[in-house]
């Protein structure tokens, strides 16, 4: 619960409900929180819940599980009170309080976990759990159904089942309900100042004279993060200078920022357990060159048709082939391809000519989780399949169809050009690194941008960085 929202039970109560409703009749799921992790001896990272276990609670706090039958009933294992503890560690809920906060039915001391749990799991049909998101829960399950076992004498029936909550929950989230799409839209607002903030620092700086680093940037972006309430950085910030631009998941450095270089930013922060995800390419002192710009143009040209392709019934990979299209034109246009090699534009994207270039996809989901969960297929038609070999590394790629777009969907939209120095790629654009990211809700009609409050536009950025 964070002071940045006034906290709303029945919100989580009828996610609750809705997950019970698509479970076996009686069965039951266990949902543990995230643990928490140590960084070095005596010091935490820090503690952030597991993003299910929060999508179902609200609840904050470390050392708790979730326990719902298919019936709607929910038990919460949390922390006891111990008035000792708390004077180092703060506040616990304690379960006694937890019923009435959070809107459970039933509590118990984390404590009792291993004494709870197979009394709860007896008699059911199927057991859930999130597979593969917590490291030794299988383990566990099958010791709390060792326990149930044990107990067969005494009437006891074991679940006979172990079935996936991922499969329930990722489609759950996958569509945004209106509470998620404030706190993302607010989100989007916050990291769109900070990166508005981390351009005009570097120009100011350089126009100055100073000595302008990586980190001078990445501190604005971490003062606007908090002085707005945001817990934290929602990923580790790229804050790329130069020819550390073509690096995909460079961290913040010190490396000099330099008037003439571009910098690349994929920055932005995580508010009340939602992410948002921007990343914006400027010139360091607020004036691009003219190579810099023909490529700059090529990218935005390229997020503007994906943003155009963003709409209900469309595809997912419908964003990424419009990207794709006028990134690929933009590379023959400029000579970073040659059409004597690579043939017509149809040509050169059937064998990915423009790969050297632009190695990553368009877009992914965005929610709690940066890389958000939900399946990239579309339900409906698992049984599609084609089988095709891809002209680089021939590998046999199993296609199914794209999840088709629906409104309340949330995604990013972020093509991107590296240029690495090789033979016969034009000086100028050696080392320049490209990419443009905004964050997409799929509506009824099309898609609204919640992260536009930062310019994207070349002559926009330049006014905006004008000292």
């Amino acid at each position: 619960m964070h002071h940045t929202e006034t906290f709303n039970p029945a919100i989580y109560a009828s996610r609750r409900q809705r997950v019970a409703q698509r479970m076996q009749p009686g069965s039951i799921a266990l949902i543990p929180t995230a643990i928490e992790a140590i960084r070095n001896r005596d010091s935490h990272f820090p503690y952030r819940p597991d993003s299910y276990f929060y999508y179902l609670t609200g609840f904050t706090e470390p050392n708790a599980w979730l326990v719902l039958t298919a019936e709607g009933h929910s038990t919460l294992l949390c922390q006891p009170k111990d008035l000792q503890r708390e004077i180092w560690d703060g506040y616990r809920l304690g379960p006694e309080a937890a019923i009435a906060t959070l809107g459970v039915q039933d509590a118990d001391s984390f404590d009792h976990l291993m004494q709870r749990l197979p009394r709860l799991l007896e008699n059911t049909t199927a057991v859930y759990y999130p597979f593969a998101t917590h490291t030794g829960m299988a383990q566990q399950v099958e010791q709390l159904l060792e326990k149930v076992r044990a107990r067969a004498r005494f009437g006891a029936n074991t679940p006979t089942a172990q079935l996936d909550l991922c499969a329930i929950l990722d489609e759950m989230r996958l569509i945004k309900d209106a509470h998620e799409i404030d706190t993302m839209r607010r989100a989007g607002i916050i990291s769109a100042q900070a990166h508005v903030r981390a351009m005009q620092r570097s120009a100011h700086m350089l126009a100055t004279g100073q000595d302008t680093r990586e980190y001078h940037l990445e501190a604005e972006l971490l003062y606007i993060f908090r002085e707005h309430g945001a817990q934290a950085p929602a990923y580790n910030s790229i804050v790329a200078a130069g020819h550390n631009a073509c690096v995909l998941h460079y961290r913040a450095s010190d490396a000099p920022v330099r008037a003439g270089d571009l910098v690349l930013i994929d920055a932005a922060c995580e508010l009340d357990g939602y992410a948002s995800d921007i990343t914006r390419t400027f010139p360091a002192n607020g004036r691009f060159t003219a190579a810099q710009r023909d490529l700059y143009d090529v990218v935005l040209a390229s997020e503007e048709a994906a943003i155009a392709a963003t709409k209900p019934g469309a595809r997912f990979n419908d964003p990424h082939d419009a990207a794709v299209r006028i990134l690929t034109q933009g590379m023959l246009d400029f000579g970073l391809l040659n059409a004597n090699r690579v043939g017509t534009l149809d040509d050169a994207i059937a064998q990915r000519a423009y790969f050297p270039f632009y190695m990553h996809r368009t877009s992914h989901w965005l929610g709690m989780d940066v890389h958000d969960c939900g399946s990239y297929n579309e339900p409906t038609e698992s049984g599609q399949m084609q089988e095709r070999q891809d002209p680089l590394s021939g590998e046999t790629i199993r296609n199914r169809p794209s999840r088709i777009l629906a409104p309340g969907m949330m995604l990013t939209i972020e093509p991107g050009l590296y240029v690495r120095p090789g033979p016969d790629i034009p000086e100028a654009f050696h080392h320049i690194g490209i990419r443009i990211e905004d964050n997409a809700l799929v509506t009824e009609t099309g898609n609204e941008l919640l992260t536009r409050d930062v310019p994207v536009k070349a002559d926009a950025i330049e006014n905006l960085m004008r000292v």
